[in-house]
């Protein structure tokens, strides 16, 4: 071979790589929907979509009209194509009771509802868009691009899906955060958020709370996903007390559906709340009236978070410094000992004092208190 066939040779191979780079780079197309939607028996799922097209304005100048066409199963296409799910240029709908196409073509949406879904229709489905008379015809792959030349050997098995639609008889149960509530001190302000799926945004599942403070203020949008996806999203927020420790907060969504009940699902999170001791108070055994001799036990009583760190003191009135520690005390009673009593509980977060209790001893012929009167204050 002589070096001029060599170097046109050469040149050939040079000046066809360009045209296919040239050609490739005039067709690049993509789409972006969700992988994975899941729907609900007798509800309708909505399919966030839309698609890029390089030149899309000069293919809209030279076509006649634009259509979409959703595919069932397989991404391969053909005219007389059994998993053909819906053509919009025919309104060929076949194995739906309905399917709509809500977005407009000319603006790159072919967002998509499918009505009326059923356990058959899990599936992977795959959009095609055809713009004539054979301006631009191609099924788009998530995350794909290439060419009509070149889209055959560009996707793979590994690289066909689209989006996977998974219907199920039972909604998914909504999305309490923080599902697992770190312990909150008394008086912060606490936010609850829950979120439950809406895949047809037409019919979205209504949320409702149960077992909530009065203090708490709720708000519910319904909120768009990254993804297109919708969901309906309920903000709660409350000043913690005391009261709510322990506390079964529950979010319930409700979803409404063409069957002859609507579908409830629930997600509880048990609220914590940390606390100084509240409602000190002092209980004494077998009575507050006593005979001298009588074994007698005073045991402070109080609510608080962390418990078990809780520390009591106790004091009699008139004595500046405290008689004894502990939940407990326990005496013979005497006529020295017909006082007045109070105790004081205390923990990380602060502490309380009691009501003071009046101890009464009979002695023969004679009733000792500590006071002339019966009185009860708060030190």
């Amino acid at each position: 071979m002589s070096v001029f066939q060599i170097t046109s040779f050469i040149n050939i191979i040079i000046i066809s790589s360009v045209f296919l780079h040239t050609q490739s780079a005039d067709n690049i197309y993509s789409a972006v929907m969700p992988q994975t939607i899941t729907a609900l028996t007798g509800s309708c799922v909505q399919i966030p979509c839309t698609f890029s097209i390089s030149n899309f304005e000069d293919k809209q100048k030279k076509s006649n009209f634009s259509y979409g066409i959703w595919l069932k199963n397989k991404s391969q296409f053909a005219d007389s194509d059994g998993f053909i799910a819906f053509n919009s240029s025919k309104n060929i709908i076949k194995g739906f009771s309905d399917i709509q196409m809500t977005g407009d073509l000319s603006e790159r949406n072919c967002t998509t509802v499918f009505y009326n879904i059923m356990k058959n229709h899990s599936d992977l489905y795959y959009f095609r868009l055809e713009m004539e008379p054979n301006v631009f015809k191609a099924t788009f792959n998530t995350g794909q691009h290439g060419s009509r030349k070149t889209v055959k050997i560009t996707v793979r098995d590994g690289l066909r899906k689209t989006v996977k639609i998974t219907v199920r008889d039972e909604p998914q149960p909504p999305e309490l955060k923080p599902n697992d509530l770190k312990e909150v001190t008394e008086n912060t302000t606490v936010n609850l958020n829950c979120s439950a799926e809406a895949p047809c945004p037409k019919q979205p599942p209504t949320i409702s709370w149960s077992n909530i403070p009065e203090s708490a203020h709720i708000t519910t949008p319904l909120q768009e996903k990254p993804d297109k996806t919708q969901s309906v999203f309920s903000h709660m927020t409350f000043k913690a007390s005391y009261m709510d420790h322990r506390r079964n907060i529950s979010c319930t969504a409700t979803y409404p559906r063409n069957t002859p009940e609507d579908s409830t699902v629930k997600t509880t999170v048990m609220l914590r709340v940390l606390f100084p001791p509240k409602e000190t108070q002092i209980t004494i055994d077998p009575s507050a009236s006593v005979s001298v001799g009588t074994n007698v036990t005073l045991t402070c009583k109080s609510k608080s978070n962390p418990s078990q760190e809780i520390s009591y003191t106790w004091y009699k009135r008139g004595y500046e410094t405290p008689i004894a520690r502990g939940e407990m005390i326990t005496f013979n009673a005497t006529q020295k000992n017909a006082l007045w009593y109070s105790c004081i509980a205390q923990n990380q977060h602060g502490k309380q004092s009691s009501v003071e209790i009046q101890l009464t001893v009979e002695g023969p012929g004679q009733r000792h208190t500590g006071e002339t009167m019966l009185e009860k204050k708060r030190p």
